[in-house]
């Protein structure tokens, strides 16, 4: 091959350079350091961003570029995944342009705005038949500061947001910014007073926002955040923090009937519910008398929040199921199976034909 050295003879020692036969000092503390940084140098290396120049440059952990800009990355592999920004699904953006090409993905952005702001990443899909799994040892990420000076915090879609702050782990105030040097603040409306950033129990960071580490309800009430880098001081939306405190493990669930005896051609509806934590989703199943004949019947899941006492919120899941027109064959046990993840709860109601 042309430009190729001619083999050595001898083996290649530790830190010997390939290329040019020249012996470099090995440097394995700084080669452990990024290993932990990005899972490992190969994962990292798959992630590549295209330059103006059309040269290919390695991403390290954050990025910084203006908004407006237009952005190409490309990860190495023939069966690639990427993640981004979530609210560009949400709007099936036209900017975003993701491909799959013999030997590498290819995601591109154009026209960024502040709101892209965020993480972005890739990871190579291992396939056995129907069935994929992400491979853990390669996988490259990048967190991309889109900066705007009309916009220091990303924008958010809405103008209010509530944050639930529970006892058993932290809890994040997202007032993100698109500059990294930004410096933010966070304070309380009412009383109106600036809240101290120690940087143990309550720390920044320029990724996430504002995070309490051992949330108390103490902290409940509304804040908002303040930004300032280079000109007027920005002010972000504001945030509701609630306490929740809604005990840990499977879903706490009762069934109930409208009626446990049901005449011919009766309507009866069968109601399960799940008391718990405010995002913590539920997920329900059915099994009933005439589930293997496949007798239709009608099941409607929703949930709502509602407030128990100063300062704390519950979530409340149903799930209803509907039988109309009931027969003889309708009778019998109703079983709802209620899981979350600490697990499941089964229950059960019968319902008799009068």
């Amino acid at each position: 091959v042309i430009g190729q050295p001619a083999k050595s003879k001898r083996p290649k020692e530790p830190g010997e350079n390939k290329f040019f036969n020249k012996k470099v000092k090995p440097k394995p503390p700084k080669m452990k350091e990024r290993e932990s940084a990005d899972s490992s140098l190969k994962s990292q290396s798959i992630l590549t961003q295209v330059t103006d120049k059309g040269r290919f440059q390695k991403l390290a952990a954050t990025l910084s570029l203006s908004a407006g800009q237009s952005i190409e990355l490309r990860c190495k592999g023939s069966n690639v995944t990427w993640n981004y920004p979530s609210y560009l699904d949400t709007f099936k953006d036209s900017r975003l342009s993701i491909k799959q090409l013999d030997k590498y993905g290819q995601l591109i952005l154009a026209n960024s705005t502040a709101a892209d702001t965020g993480e972005y990443s890739c990871w190579l899909q291992l396939c056995n038949g129907n069935k994929c799994k992400k491979d853990e040892t390669k996988a490259a990420s990048t967190y991309i500061f889109f900066a705007d000076k009309e916009e220091l915090f990303v924008p958010s879609p809405s103008y209010f947001e509530i944050v639930y702050l529970n006892p058993d782990k932290p809890a994040v105030i997202p007032c993100r910014v698109t500059t990294p040097s930004a410096k933010v603040t966070l304070h309380r409306e009412f009383p109106a007073a600036e809240i101290e950033t120690d940087g143990t129990d309550i720390i920044y960071d320029a990724k996430k926002g504002f995070v309490y580490q051992h949330p108390t309800s103490d902290h409940k009430g509304i804040v908002y955040c303040k930004a300032e880098s280079q000109g007027a001081p920005q002010i972000s939306i504001k945030y509701h923090l609630l306490y929740v405190e809604v005990p840990k493990g499977p879903p706490s669930t009762t069934v109930a009937v409208s009626s446990s005896r049901a005449e011919l051609g009766d309507s009866v509806h069968v109601t399960c519910t799940v008391l718990g934590e405010p995002h913590v989703d539920v997920v329900f199943r059915w099994q009933y008398p005439g589930q293997e004949s496949e007798r239709p019947v009608i099941i409607q899941n929703f949930w709502r929040l509602i407030n128990r006492g100063i300062g704390h919120t519950t979530r409340i899941s149903k799930s209803v199921l509907l039988v109309e027109d009931f027969e003889a064959k309708d009778a019998g046990s109703y079983i709802c199976i209620a899981q979350n993840l600490q697990g499941e709860t089964i229950v059960a109601t019968k319902i008799e034909l009068s």
